[in-house]
């Protein structure tokens, strides 16, 4: 195997949508890493709540002002305010409806999947620094482009759009890379800490035909932890 790098960030986020959690040791199974958008929003007419609109979901602002952890009693939802609930409680539901202004229901996933695209998606600090040259002023951080996995490149190495169509060993796990990152305007909103970005998205549209990391499937399952040598399976 060929070391491309090594993991320096692993994300999940419980609830689609909303603000995910660092960790720093994760399992993985074939669905994707265990609880990652297990939960999500569904509004009165029946659309999951996301950063987009597309035949699956609805775009429901303000559901990334909110944030979502898992702990040994299940997912919780916690509001700007600090007001928390764990989501199969009746007042979650009530906190993130008061939030983006409509009745919402908090479920977990069924027949219909939660992901966009595909399980994981992997973003290197290769791209996160072009475009943190490109674009100074656009607080150009991790949060904005909710990647699972976050990979440090070994110097001399290509960027990660050269993964596709490979796979790669992370930790005990062996994840599969598909395609490129297509970006919405989900980049560009604003979140805590993060304000208003348009300029983020423009940029990749220009410059990169608006992708921005890659997306993975998991082949074989394990545990990923921070600091795991990323390498391509010969």
């Amino acid at each position: 195997m060929t070391k491309l790098g090594e993991v320096v960030e692993l994300w999940r986020y419980p609830v689609k949508s909303m603000g995910g959690e660092r960790m720093a040791e994760v399992d993985c199974d074939r669905r994707g890493m265990v609880g990652d958008r297990l939960w999500a929003v569904r509004g009165s007419d029946g659309k999951i709540g996301s950063g987009k609109t597309t035949p699956r979901f609805r775009r429901m602002p303000g559901l990334l002002s909110i944030s979502a952890r898992l702990d040994d009693e299940g997912a919780w939802v916690q509001l700007p305010s600090g007001e928390r609930a764990r989501v199969d409680d009746p007042r979650a539901a009530e906190l993130v409806g008061s939030v983006v202004g409509e009745s919402v229901t908090l479920e977990e996933e069924t027949d219909v999947r939660h992901f966009d695209d595909a399980a994981l998606h992997l973003l290197s600090t290769a791209s996160l620094s072009w475009l943190r040259g490109s674009r100074p002023d656009d607080q150009v951080e991790v949060p904005r482009f909710r990647p699972n996995v976050v990979v440090d490149i070994t110097r001399g190495r290509e960027p990660e759009e050269n993964w596709v169509g490979h796979a790669l060993r992370i930790g005990a796990a062996t994840v599969g890379i598909g395609e490129r990152t297509g970006r919405c305007v989900m980049v560009t909103m604003t979140q805590p800490q993060l304000g208003f970005a348009p300029g983020i998205l423009r940029e990749l549209t220009r410059r990169r035909d608006g992708m921005f990391g890659v997306y993975g499937t998991v082949l074989e399952g394990g545990r990923m932890r921070v600091g795991d040598h990323v390498s391509l399976v010969s």
